[in-house]
């Protein structure tokens, strides 16, 4: 095992925005002393964890005809292991966060993977539908847990006004599982047997174990962690503002993607082999805005996130109005995942404004975006079987993020005020 001092990765320290103090200050982990080397290997251990979970997650939904198939159900049950694994991901990070209050962050980081490697490697040897939808729970489980972990390991090991693109390095391999683990999943389980992509998700999940465990040195438990203390993240107006803006102006995004395929063929009029290419162009664009966002984040958190929100009411809006040009759509799909430029920035601010109960503020960021996902995919279907078309998804979506725009600006005039009265 590679030999490292033991670090305490919730030692107090002080983030700054290099343009502007525009988040709350809070106690966050102070750098340890790793080399830059140790430290790009802990976020590499940690990325690849998120590109195991990425893939798992968003390979099922081209599987879907497959498994249904072979377990004798109907399309619209399959997608009932969807909504567990998304039910799973919503409860398992606050849960998670509050119970494993009094555990180092390494072994919880072991645990969390552990649990999601043999859910995945019990799910490809599952005998019936309803115990593979059962597993699916059981493995979303710690989704959440693990990438807020993730991320506040991730700040810890990086100077204070560089912490959102740290966070953003080890969000990038969920951002890859789109464009690179999920097609590639997707052909050899359509090719051999669906089950194959479980397992090999749920080795992606064995071999993160055995990287954090060489990578990543033991830390300490903070002094007075506890479940209560984890709970008083949700006494704080900010936190509940923070996942509101993720909850409610995010939803856009997951509103088009979940239809992008009908609105390609039906709208564009565009060959079915193109669908493909437009999740590759909406895969670049996750990468794209998660490397840019990050950047963004460590100049002014509040200032990325709402330059976002607005920049999804424009592109979203254009969706709608240019969705029946091939071109015009190509690049809306690759615009719309730039996008989740949000994500290290939302992340990163979550960690600030929970003060001292950040690994439950951190988790809960995943059960938001999952509510989003729920939240887009419902109303999308609902304008479409209102008879107003697939393109009316990108309408959808600007309106979610206009109404997270007014969250957003709650948020921000609070903010002020609070800083105005200290």
């Amino acid at each position: 095992m590679t030999k490292f001092a033991a670090i305490d990765l919730d030692s107090p320290g002080q983030s700054t925005d290099s343009q502007d103090q525009d988040h709350v200050q809070a106690p966050v982990a102070v750098p340890a002393p790793v080399s830059r080397l140790a430290a790009i290997l802990i976020e590499l251990a940690l990325a690849v964890g998120g590109f195991g979970i990425g893939t798992g997650e968003f390979a099922i939904m081209g599987l879907l005809p497959n498994m249904a198939s072979e377990f004798g159900v109907t399309p619209s049950q399959a997608g009932y292991v969807i909504s567990a694994y998304a039910l799973g991901v919503v409860i398992g990070a606050p849960v998670i966060a509050v119970a494993a209050a009094r555990m180092a962050r390494r072994d919880l980081l072991l645990l969390l993977m552990g649990i999601f490697a043999v859910g995945n490697i019990f799910s490809a040897l599952a005998p019936s539908f309803e115990s593979f939808a059962l597993l699916r729970f059981v493995t979303g489980l710690p989704h959440g847990a693990y990438f807020g972990v993730a991320a506040l390991v991730a700040a810890s090991l990086a100077p204070p006004h560089k912490r959102a693109s740290a966070v953003g390095r080890v969000m990038l391999g969920l951002t890859v599982a789109t464009l690179v683990g999920t097609p590639v999943a997707t052909f050899f389980g359509q090719a051999f047997s669906w089950r194959i992509a479980f397992l090999a998700v749920g080795a992606i999940g064995l071999l993160t174990v055995a990287l954090i465990f060489l990578y990543l040195p033991r830390d300490t438990v903070a002094e007075g962690a506890s479940f209560k203390r984890e709970l008083g993240a949700f006494k704080r107006k900010q936190v509940w503002l923070t996942l509101g803006i993720a909850a409610v102006g995010y939803g856009g995004m997951f509103a088009v993607f979940t239809y992008i395929a009908s609105t390609a063929t039906k709208v564009a009029m565009m060959p079915e082999s193109m669908v493909s290419v437009l999740m590759a162009l909406f895969g670049v664009g996750m990468i794209t805005g998660n490397i840019v966002g990050g950047w963004l984040a460590d100049r002014s958190i509040m200032n990325t996130i709402g330059g976002s929100i607005l920049y999804n009411i424009v592109i979203l809006t254009l969706f709608s109005l240019t969705a029946a040009s091939p071109t015009m759509l190509c690049l809306c799909t690759f615009l719309i995942g730039c996008g989740f430029a949000a994500g290290p920035a939302i992340q990163t601010r979550l960690m600030d404004v929970a003060a001292d109960a950040q690994t439950l503020a951190a988790a809960s960021n995943h059960s938001a975006f999952n509510i989003a996902n729920a939240l887009g995919a419902w109303l999308g279907g609902l304008v479409i079987a209102w008879g107003y078309g697939f393109a009316a998804t990108g309408f959808v979506g600007a309106l979610l993020s206009i109404a997270g725009a007014g969250v957003f600006a709650v948020s921000y005039i609070l903010d002020r005020k609070e800083k105005a009265r200290a």
